[in-house]
């Protein structure tokens, strides 16, 4: 008898008449404005203007959600393209099933070219958002204990995730619950970014980068604990795999980076400067300068009539000396 362990939701669809809710893309949805949130605070206090990180992330998201799916498609397409499976089924995303691998990739795609629009580098922005993106998949990761997807190996800890669906393949039991792990390592990542950030200036894309290469560092050890259907390479995962490359690159960008462009961005978005505070400054500066000006012009037309009074007052004298001896004449 297990004394203590996770249960697992009886459902993850509730029905709103003839609209479901569900609860893997509430998860999602809500780590997207968990990322919009914060990524907008960073970029302000890196000098950008509020809205822009929502304003690019139109871009991104669409790209990223895309690119995720195409991601476990491709990798995954047995379970979509094998003799007896539904092909539209790769189609149906809120089912589950988004590689992270191929968000990040897609997603930077979209991000670029809302970057370019607004003539923004893309490195600034991706410092920005690294630490929200690292925070939306700790909140994603939930979308998959109310589909009872991708947990580990069995076990007996106080922890462990109690499985209760049979769909798909699963058997009942008690496995670790990987979901858990890697929301947690997640909320990690992003703390380590903000503190890594604060600590040593990063910039061109090194707060990104170092948030890529820690999230890898998980997602190794934590997919090796999986027990769902993957394909295998020299006894590795795919997915483990595609960590280590991943890490490797990370690692490389922020060594080479940090030689060629130390230091961070002087200016991440250009004219946000000149915003409603600075304008206010600028006008108070003009005024000062008019009331400088008006000084000087009153101060040079008191001078100028002291002189003409000065010199009005001895011709004065002699014009009364003049009539006096008129007069006596």
């Amino acid at each position: 008898m297990e004394l203590a362990y996770i249960p697992s939701p009886s459902r993850g669809v509730w029905n709103l008449g003839p609209i479901p809710l569900r609860a893997y893309a509430f998860c999602i949805i809500i780590g997207v404005f968990v990322a919009v949130w914060l990524g907008n605070k960073r970029w302000i206090a890196r000098g950008g203007r509020a809205g822009t990180v929502a304003d690019i992330a139109v871009w991104a998201v669409p790209f990223g959600l895309v690119g995720g799916r195409l991601y476990h498609v491709i990798t995954d397409y047995e379970l979509y393209f094998s003799p007896g499976r539904d092909w539209v089924d790769a189609f149906k995303v809120w089912e589950g099933g988004l590689g992270i691998w191929g968000a990040i990739a897609l997603g930077a795609v979209g991000a670029w070219i809302g970057c370019r629009r607004r003539g923004i580098p893309l490195p600034a922005y991706a410092d920005a958002i690294a630490p929200g993106i690292a925070f939306a998949q700790a909140i994603g990761r939930w979308g998959n204990w109310f589909n009872q997807e991708l947990y580990g190996r069995e076990t007996h800890v106080p922890w462990a995730l109690h499985i209760t669906s049979s769909e798909g393949g699963r058997v009942p039991g008690y496995y670790h619950p990987t979901f858990l792990y890697e929301s947690l390592w997640c909320i990690g990542v992003a703390l380590l970014v903000i503190w890594a950030d604060r600590r040593f200036q990063l910039g061109h894309g090194r707060a990104f980068a170092l948030y890529v290469a820690a999230y890898c560092v998980g997602r190794g050890w934590i997919e090796y604990m999986r027990v769902d259907d993957a394909h295998h390479i020299l006894g590795l995962r795919l997915n483990d795999w595609t960590a280590i490359i991943v890490f490797l690159l990370a690692v490389t960008y922020i060594v080479v980076s940090a030689k060629k462009r130390p230091g961070r961005e002087t200016v991440v978005e250009p004219g946000a400067s000149d915003g409603p505070t600075e304008g206010v400054a600028a006008a108070e500066a003009d005024g000062e300068e008019a009331g400088a000006e008006a000084k000087a012009d009153a101060e040079v037309e008191d001078k100028a009539g002291d002189e003409a009074e000065g010199k009005a007052e001895p011709d004065a004298v002699e014009a009364k000396d003049e009539a006096e001896s008129a007069k006596k004449s």
